[in-house]
């Protein structure tokens, strides 16, 4: 998707998901309705879903897509580099990220956003994979850090 109709796209989906979460003060509820409205819209997103921490874990929490990896193993893969560096990370090819966690095979690039909230902790992250090589890039992390903010707005 080239860069000019992909802003279009999620200023779209940020409008419409400002809308809709105001339904609702649950956090859980805002961010199953956020992660439906973006693995259905963004044709390329395989996976879509939040990995949250529990006793130390990264464990799958409200998802999207076919059959995730029920807990992480601590500091590898993906979404334990955006935990531990606090920042999004964008993979474009999964295969040579070092200790990539392969939950799906078919997954090839994926991007991780760290889920903080209101008071700045960090809860999880934001994981989306994607069947093709160099789906995301910093538009996507960008427009999924500021949608992010909504599940505590």
């Amino acid at each position: 998707m080239d860069s000019k109709k992909k802003e279009g796209r999620y200023r779209r989906i940020y409008d419409q998901l400002a809308l809709l979460v105001k339904k609702s003060n649950d956090p859980q509820a805002r961010m199953a309705t956020i992660v439906a409205v973006l693995h259905h819209k963004m044709d390329y997103f395989f996976w879509t879903g939040f990995y949250l921490m529990k006793e130390g874990e990264l464990t799958v929490n409200i998802y999207q897509g076919p059959v995730a990896c029920q807990v992480l193993e601590k500091n590898k893969g993906v979404c334990w580099a955006g935990i531990n560096r606090n920042e999004t990370v964008i993979v474009e090819d999964v295969h040579l990220f070092p200790g990539h966690i392969a939950c799906d095979s078919r997954s090839q690039s994926e991007i991780v956003v760290p889920f903080i909230d209101k008071d700045g902790n960090t809860k999880g992250v934001l994981d989306v994979d994607s069947k093709d090589k160099n789906s995301f890039d910093n538009i996507d992390g960008l427009w999924l850090e500021r949608i992010l903010k909504l599940v505590y707005s």
